[in-house]
């Protein structure tokens, strides 16, 4: 036999596919979270270890070209034993370092998957405080969806979540009896006021003017035909759907028949346009924006506008509809009769998205062109110089509210100017409509339920309809959500919890509250200088309102707008939001908004039995506080509550 052996064909031979001689040349990390190769081979091998190629062919040729290297030397027996322990040795050193590289690598992936998880958890902490942060607006929407003559839809789709609320949060039985007590006792301490309570973030807030006035835009001929408006609803949602019948008359390039109000059977009001605001300063006012008559012509008074299709209810046109819902649905109508006739008309018309100009006239109308009637001036100036104890100085929107009576009446007979006296306004929304609509339980019991009932029945046939053939959620349920107006009881507690003391003059709005007298014993006795529209005025000087639900409520407007303070109890109401965005637009930063959070305090006051007063205090007042921070108008939310956008007012640095 020769000495000499062929090396390859002996490996080929003896060493077939030997497991040690399938060693890959691709690193052993993965992914982004380590260092790659710098050959081209590495890095073409990357992607996946079950496509790892084999390397023996390749280290075959490596094994050639050292033979090369080698001068083609023949190999001896002892030479080829001397380079096979030599190969078993490269072989046990790769394996080595490959185990090190994969306790490296098992290393820095524990690191990998340790970092992932923390940013996934910081992820989804931030959404969970932009969800607290926008639980308030959540809320809002759905008490204005309670606010119309129809019920949530979500009430009866999320029967599950409702289920495990009411579960775990039932309102504990009994009246608010130990916590007024306690809120007794914490006054009667007369502690000092905290700083912010009669003050909102000024520099914040004054940063922002009025500038809805501003006009861009040549005025429109009206050339398409008339539109006419019959507004629904109490002289709040009639204020809203006027506003909105001039954005549509200007969008529509149409002109507007001065609107008419429709009689409900819930504010028995027989009053119109002209009974409540000045008709002449509307029309004048807005002129250079759109064209308004008083009436129609005679050539089309005669028509029978339901016949011939131009009568538009609410059932044809969708909530916040968009404008080019009515550029692609009214304006045939219009083009093709002359004239459309709105019956309704509430919260038809979006506030996003709609063009910047049609924006501003929709503020317009609402802070410049609406002025009360002479007579809601001269006795809303009386209401206000009382509230403000004769003051020598009418208060800052006292002018924009009752006009050139700001001044006249400060001078009333046998009566003195002293140094102004600040007062509170609070709406205490709790007549009987909205308890009803509310569907909340108020501690009346069986008896109450069956009164609440009746009254759906007759004035909300709808919702008492929904009532009967859904599943809604049960009173409790309700309450923890937020979904319930406050009682007078959980008010006065929110006001003594804030601080304001003993002595606050307070002037509560609202009529008929539900309960009469006793209900508002709790108020009372905490605060003896409560009064009411009824308590400063004569029956004399309230004659003329008498019967006039709309006009009375356009007293409260006044009241609530030019107060130091204002605190709301149910902010879906339009009141109180119309006399939110109200104090926004002209007051300059000086005249605070309270806006309770009602989730919130539901779930305060549903430990009434046990929780201790301190913490009750600090407790209500963080969750006031988080209201009264200064931001720009939501998108698609009302600018008559949120005036702050480029639209209606302008930003100054």
């Amino acid at each position: 036999m020769s000495s000499s052996i062929d090396l390859s064909k002996l490996l080929q031979k003896d060493y077939p596919q030997h497991p040690d001689m399938l060693v890959s040349d691709r690193p052993e990390t993965s992914g982004f979270f380590h260092s790659r190769s710098n050959s081209a081979t590495s890095i073409s091998h990357q992607s996946s270890p079950s496509q790892s190629p084999r390397l023996g062919s390749s280290r075959l040729l490596s094994n050639d070209l050292y033979l090369d290297n080698q001068h083609s030397k023949p190999f001896s027996s002892s030479n080829f034993l001397g380079f096979f322990r030599d190969h078993q040795q490269r072989q046990l050193n790769r394996v080595v370092k490959r185990k090190g590289g994969r306790e490296c690598y098992q290393r820095k992936r524990v690191k990998g998957l340790v970092a992932v998880i923390g940013l996934v958890g910081s992820f989804f902490l931030v959404i969970w405080f932009m969800l607290l942060r926008l639980q308030d607006h959540r809320i809002a929407d759905l008490q204005n969806y309670s606010s119309q003559n129809y019920y949530p839809p979500i009430l009866v789709s999320n029967k599950e979540k409702w289920r495990k609320l009411s579960k775990g949060k039932r309102l504990q039985k009994g009246t608010y009896g130990r916590m007024l007590a306690l809120a007794a006792h914490a006054l009667a301490e007369n502690k000092r006021e905290p700083k912010d309570l009669w003050q909102e973030p000024f520099a914040e807030a004054s940063a922002w003017i009025p500038c809805a006035d501003q006009r861009n835009w040549d005025p429109s001929g009206g050339n398409n035909g008339y539109i006419m408006v019959t507004a629904n609803g109490g002289i709040n949602q009639q204020r809203v759907a006027v506003c909105n019948a001039v954005v549509v008359a200007r969008l529509l390039n149409s002109t507007l028949v001065v609107p008419k109000f429709m009689y409900s059977s819930v504010w028995r009001d027989m009053s119109q346009f002209s009974d409540i605001y000045q008709e002449e300063h509307f029309i004048n006012y807005l002129t250079p924006d759109i064209r308004i008559v008083k009436e129609l012509p005679e050539d089309l008074q005669s028509l029978d506008l339901e016949a011939i299709g131009s009568v538009v209810t609410d059932v044809d046109i969708r909530k916040e509809s968009k404008p080019r819902f009515y550029l692609k649905n009214i304006l045939p109508i219009l083009l093709k009769n002359r004239v459309v006739h709105f019956i309704g008309f509430g919260n038809r018309l979006a506030f996003d998205p709609i063009p910047f100009q049609l924006q501003r006239l929709r503020c317009r109308c609402n802070f410049h062109a609406l002025q009360f009637v002479p007579k809601i001036q001269q006795t809303g100036a009386l209401l206000l110089q009382r509230l403000h104890k004769h003051a020598s100085h009418p208060g800052p929107l006292d002018h924009y509210l009752v006009g050139p009576y700001t001044k006249s009446n400060v001078k009333e007979k046998g009566v003195h100017a002293g140094k102004a006296s600040r007062y509170l306004a609070l709406h205490l929304r709790f007549e009987i409509d909205m308890v009803a609509h509310s569907l909340c339980e108020y501690g009346g019991g069986e008896e109450e339920r069956k009164v609440l009932e009746a009254y759906r029945a007759i004035h909300f046939p709808a919702l008492a309809l929904i009532e009967k053939t859904k599943r809604l959620p049960s009173p409790s349920v309700l309450r923890s959500e937020g979904l319930c107006p406050l009682t007078p009881e959980e008010a006065v507690l929110m006001l003594a919890a804030l601080g304001f003391n003993r002595k606050t003059h307070i002037f509560v709005a609202g009529a008929n509250i539900y309960g009469g007298q006793p209900r508002l014993a709790a108020l009372t006795s905490l605060y003896p200088n409560l009064v009411t529209k009824e308590k400063l005025l004569s029956a004399t000087e309230l004659e003329p309102f008498l019967n006039f639900s709309s006009q009375l409520a356009a007293l409260d407007f006044i009241a609530c707008t030019a107060a130091d303070a204002f605190a709301m109890t149910d902010s879906g109401s339009q009141l109180s939001s119309l006399v939110a965005g109200y104090r926004t637009y002209y007051g300059g930063g000086r005249m605070p908004t309270i806006r309770p959070n009602k989730r919130r305090l539901a779930a305060i006051f549903m430990k009434n039995s046990t929780i201790a007063w301190k913490v009750f205090e600090q407790r209500v007042r963080k969750a006031v506080r988080q209201t009264k921070h200064v931001f720009e108008r939501p998108v698609a939310r009302s600018v008559y509550r949120f005036p702050r956008c480029k639209e209606c007012m302008c930003f100054t640095e």
